[in-house]
This record gives C-alpha cells, sequence and structure tokens, in this order.
C-alpha cells in the first residue's frame, strides 16, 4: 500500500488535502476495498485523461479505500488502452446493432474530426457497459474472497481451539 503521507503531497491530489486526512480512505476492511476495486475498474474504463482526479473524487465521496482505488485504474495503461477501448468500442456496436466503421487509428486532429463522428456512440456505450460490468465483478469477487478468509479463519480458530488440551 502506498504510504497515506506520500500520497498527502502527491502534485494532483494537493487539492483534495482537506479531505484526505478521513481515516476511512486509508482503512482495509471488506467495504472500503471492494468499493475501492468497483471504483478504479469503473472509472479505468472512462475514455479522458483525468482518471486520478475522478477515482480521487468518488473514493473520498463514498469513503472508499483511496490507495487501493488508485491503483486499480490504472489497468488503463498506454499498454491496455488500445485492446480495452477496441473491446468496448466493439460491446458498443453490437448493443446498438451498428456494423463495425473499420479505421485507422491516428493521433491527429483530423482524424478525430473524420473517424471519431463514426465511433463515439459505440465507443461510449461500450466504455459505460464494459466498466460497469468489470466494476460489479471486481466488488463482487472481492467480497466473495474476503468473505471465504474469514471463513477460513474461523475454522482455523475452530480446529485450533479443538485441539487445544483442555485443562483443568
Amino acid at each position: 500500500m502506498p504510504d497515506p503521507e506520500k500520497l498527502r503531497q502527491h502534485r494532483s491530489l494537493r487539492f483534495f488535502q482537506r479531505w484526505l486526512n478521513d481515516p476511512n480512505l486509508w482503512h482495509l476492511n471488506r467495504y472500503s476495498v471492494s468499493a475501492a476495486v468497483f471504483i478504479g475498474l469503473l472509472i479505468a474504463f472512462i475514455p479522458l485523461p483525468i482518471h486520478i482526479v475522478i477515482c480521487t473524487l468518488v473514493a473520498i465521496w463514498w469513503r472508499a479505500n483511496l490507495p487501493i482505488a488508485l491503483s486499480v485504474i490504472w489497468i488503463s495503461n498506454p499498454f491496455t488502452i488500445p485492446p480495452q477501448f477496441y473491446m468496448a468500442y466493439k460491446v458498443g456496436s453490437l448493443l446498438l446493432r451498428r456494423p463495425e466503421h473499420h479505421f485507422s487509428f491516428e493521433l491527429s486532429l483530423q482524424w478525430l474530426g473524420s473517424e471519431f463522428s463514426f465511433i463515439w456512440q459505440p465507443l461510449l456505450l461500450g466504455c459505460a457497459v464494459c466498466g460497469f460490468a468489470a466494476a460489479f465483478l471486481g466488488a463482487a469477487l472481492v467480497r466473495i474472497i474476503w468473505r471465504l478468509q474469514v471463513i477460513a479463519r474461523w475454522r482455523a480458530r475452530k480446529n485450533h481451539r479443538q485441539n487445544q488440551p483442555k485443562s483443568h
């Protein structure tokens, strides 16, 4: 886990300084971790380069674990963005029942003006659907794993107590 003090001093998080002292943003419990995973996965599918700001705002609002939420958004990185958004575009095209528009990506204003008009609706719909699906699945998986670990610890304690020699 990142050091809370280092996160408080991070240049992009200075605006949130007064809220970052909330201890709930740093606790590890089933709610804070599953909420953080939900937030991180959902925001990772937003096709804008402001993930850290949005993630911080939502984590503060939901009082979720901030370091985990900020860590999870990094599943969307320069290596994963192309396949992630292409998958989202395909999902959106399928849901809108539109044929896929074949294009080659080019980072230029001309491309944005000509090609983006064909893909923005399926892309945004696909990002929303994939983001919510990943967020719900991720949060559910965290809760299930957390619950299974709690049950395993209970059983281990019970077995330990049963195997202890009884003294009178």
